[in-house]
């Protein structure tokens, strides 16, 4: 895959072995969680990651539960650092705080890279009927997302 074109499933952006390695971290926090429903928070992770990379500056967060997905995903420091890289170089950093309007304008920019967000998972922070998660962090617009470019090599 290219810089500029992404897996029309966001579940491609990485490898079958890190996918499962990503879901199963998201296990061993949440133990009584099914392999399904972690399968997707690391999805729904995975286009969160995609959103920030494409969209910089823009103040994007994760609902609590895809928060669980990136977090899983964060933990695969190598990987996750190739992930960024490979959506175009500039790394997602994670810092917590909210704002209600956040996850609207995060659902839109998921949606703008031809991704459909799964409306489950994506509720507000109160929101855990459908998965109750480990991770308790909110998001917020002006210290999500810090992009911080690659410096190029020299020579």
């Amino acid at each position: 895959m290219s810089v500029g074109q992404l897996p029309v499933i966001a579940r491609e952006l990485i490898t079958d072995e890190r996918f499962t390695s990503c879901r199963s971290t998201v296990m061993d926090a949440n133990p009584d969680m099914p392999q399904e429903m972690a399968g997707r928070i690391v999805e729904e992770g995975l286009k969160f990651v995609a959103a920030c990379s494409r969209n910089p500056g823009v103040g994007l967060a994760p609902s609590r539960i895809v928060d669980e997905g990136w977090h899983a995903l964060l933990l695969h420091t190598a990987m996750y650092a190739e992930l960024c890289e490979q959506l175009g170089g500039s790394f997602v950093h994670h810092f917590p705080g909210y704002d209600p309007e956040i996850l609207d304008r995060t659902r839109q920019a998921i949606a703008g890279l031809g991704y459909v967000a799964d409306a489950e998972l994506w509720g507000e922070p109160s929101d855990e009927t459908l998965a109750s998660v480990a991770a308790k962090c909110q998001h917020a617009p002006d210290c999500t997302i810090v992009i911080i470019p690659k410096p190029k090599p020299k020579g």
